[in-house]
């Protein structure tokens, strides 16, 4: 009658259904797969390592800007700090003003405060009529000399003992007291003065000059005319006029007394019989 298709059509009609079921679901994964977003691809190897070169040159770049601020705070000008101000300082920006009696007992205070008691302290006060009249500033030292000791002329031939002086000049340093000796020409008149410093003379030397004639007049430092004192080479017996070569500045402005090594010399000398003639009124104290 028919054909026979070698299998019964109840079975071929189910195994057609089975086919669309599965070409269906084939269909529906297929959707489904179009419809999901695509995952994120991952990049290769080489980019990676691109990124990595670029954060490296990136740091690499950032380097030479840290150097470049280290060397820009290295040419900024630095703050310069306030330099304390120095006597020299000082002194430049004020007005020269001549000494005079109360700026040496001021000093003496001062340096004896912490050496002597109470009662050593007044014993150093000096009284005005201890002090020559102060120079004020409009002197040489020949005509400040005449002011102050007007029988100069009387006093030098009375003056005859050897190892002694009738006037002290002291002042901060041999070339100075060159200078001072030369300026004395039209005030000593046949009066004999003499060096009294250590620069290239021996104190064995002046001992002996002093001791071979009679000198009038001493110029020189503290530190030597203490060292003669101490060593017996000059007396101050005869002494009556003892003149600080106060007002006179050197190159750096300072006066004698404004050095710390000058200034315990002349308070040395003053402690060595000064004051105490002072004190009796035998000797007297002029500040040119």
């Amino acid at each position: 009658m028919g054909d026979d298709l070698g299998d019964e059509w109840w079975q071929n009609e189910g195994n057609s259904g089975a086919s669309e079921a599965e070409e269906e679901t084939q269909q529906e994964k297929r959707t489904t797969e179009k419809t999901k977003p695509e995952k994120r691809k991952r990049e290769p190897e080489k980019t990676v390592k691109a990124k990595k070169k670029t954060n490296r040159e990136q740091k690499e770049t950032v380097i030479p800007q840290r150097k470049e601020t280290e060397e820009e705070k290295a040419t900024k000008p630095k703050k310069k700090r306030k330099k304390k101000k120095t006597i020299t300082d000082v002194l430049a920006a004020s007005e020269p003003k001549p000494g005079c009696p109360a700026d040496l007992q001021d000093l003496v205070t001062q340096h004896f405060s912490d050496k002597r008691s109470v009662i050593e302290q007044e014993e150093l006060k000096l009284q005005n009529s201890s002090f020559l009249t102060s120079n004020d500033l409009t002197h040489s030292l020949s005509s400040y000399l005449k002011q102050v000791c007007p029988k100069w002329a009387k006093i030098q031939k009375q003056h005859t003992e050897k190892g002694s002086v009738v006037m002290l000049i002291v002042c901060s340093s041999a070339l100075r007291a060159i200078e001072l000796i030369k300026q004395l020409t039209t005030f000593k008149g046949e009066a004999r003065a003499m060096k009294l410093f250590a620069k290239h003379i021996k104190i064995e030397e002046q001992v002996k000059l002093l001791q071979k004639g009679v000198t009038h007049i001493g110029v020189g430092t503290p530190g030597r005319i203490s060292a003669l004192i101490e060593n017996e080479g000059l007396n101050l017996q005869t002494l009556r006029y003892l003149v600080l070569d106060w007002n006179w500045r050197d190159q750096k402005l300072r006066r004698m007394v404004d050095v710390p090594e000058i200034k315990l010399d002349v308070m040395k000398l003053l402690d060595s019989g000064i004051l105490a003639g002072c004190k009796t009124d035998k000797i007297k104290i002029g500040l040119f």
